[in-house]
């Protein structure tokens, strides 16, 4: 019997298989998946901090970790909190860290997925990417670009963004709260 008979599933039963030998699957007839990631690379792009979760294809996580290191930065560049900036410091150099290897680990995780891996040794947090848009990540890049293009076609100021700024995270957080109570989450 060839290997491709046994990989099209006529092969013979477990009991007529000679021990040692198992059926593949035919993920591992080939040896190179044009899908899957490098982890190398991920860990490596991740050093601009959420761009190694971006190349995997967690846009979602990718975009929160640069906005927490953004965060986290704007507030160290603050001098109105100098009680702070140790603790702020630390938690960025760890962050920076675990961003890093976080796309390392998906990336393999990913690439565990697509070979077919039995699902139970992967942890219970792990997804495939979604390829769904999200309305209102939509709906920030539409107001945004309206925005913008006000400024630069109409010569309209935006000096008031300075002062307004901070009801983004405030918006962004209710947001987050409203859809936590929808879906019936717990705290």
């Amino acid at each position: 019997m060839t290997q491709a008979e046994d990989i099209a599933g006529d092969a013979p039963g477990p009991q007529e298989r000679p021990l040692g030998q198992s059926k593949q699957r035919p993920q591992q007839a080939y040896p190179f998946d044009p899908r899957t990631k490098s982890p190398t690379l991920a860990c490596f792009l991740s050093c601009m901090p959420g761009l190694g979760q971006i190349y995997v294809g967690y846009y979602q996580r990718g975009f929160v970790h640069i906005l927490v290191v953004a965060s986290v930065i704007a507030l160290l560049a603050n001098d109105s909190l100098p009680a702070l900036i140790p603790l702020l410091g630390l938690f960025l150099a760890f962050f920076w860290l675990y961003n890093i290897i976080d796309a390392g680990r998906r990336a393999s995780l990913y690439n565990m997925a697509l070979q077919g891996t039995d699902p139970m040794s992967l942890p219970e947090d792990f997804q495939m990417p979604a390829t769904r848009g999200s309305v209102a990540g939509g709906v920030a890049l539409i107001a945004m670009g309206f925005i913008l293009l006000l400024h630069t076609r109409f010569d309209m100021s935006l000096v008031w963004l300075r002062e307004w700024w901070p009801m983004v995270p405030v918006l962004f957080g209710a947001w987050l709260v409203y859809k936590g109570v929808v879906s019936g989450k717990k705290i």
